[in-house]
């Protein structure tokens, strides 16, 4: 009897201990959406290029990014400098071009922030721009 209550609580210990190591460590960028899509545009009604990309730091350390970088004429205006604290919010500033014809829109903006096993996250801009054929 007294062998069977040991082997219980140390599986119960065991049990406890693994819950805790799922527990989230560090920071967490998470996006407010997970892209920007734009869907189907036509010609003449060009989108706005200049937007903000909405993100929180969903983790339970202070979140730093070190560095932001965008592709295909994407040009990232401004990003949080100083340490976003768990449960806040920040905005990345971008802006970018469209030459007003038909073309698939696919940008990208990725950033580098302190987590210790995914460093890099990219977020998404995406549609199309058609004529009224």
């Amino acid at each position: 009897m007294k062998h069977r209550l040991i082997s219980v609580l140390v599986l119960f210990l065991v049990f406890a201990f693994s819950l805790h190591a799922d527990d989230k460590k560090g920071p967490e960028l998470t996006f407010e959406n997970p892209r920007h899509d734009y869907g189907r545009v036509y010609v003449d009604e060009m989108p706005e290029t200049k937007f903000g990309i909405k993100f929180k730091n969903t983790g339970n350390e202070p979140l730093i990014i070190s560095n932001v970088r965008a592709c295909c004429g994407t040009q990232v205006r401004a990003w949080p400098r100083e340490p976003i604290m768990p449960g806040e919010e920040g905005v990345i500033d971008i802006e970018f071009r469209l030459v007003p014809r038909p073309q698939r829109i696919s940008r990208t903006v990725t950033v580098n922030y302190n987590h210790a096993e995914r460093p890099t996250v990219v977020y998404r801009i995406v549609g199309e721009i058609v004529s009224r054929d």
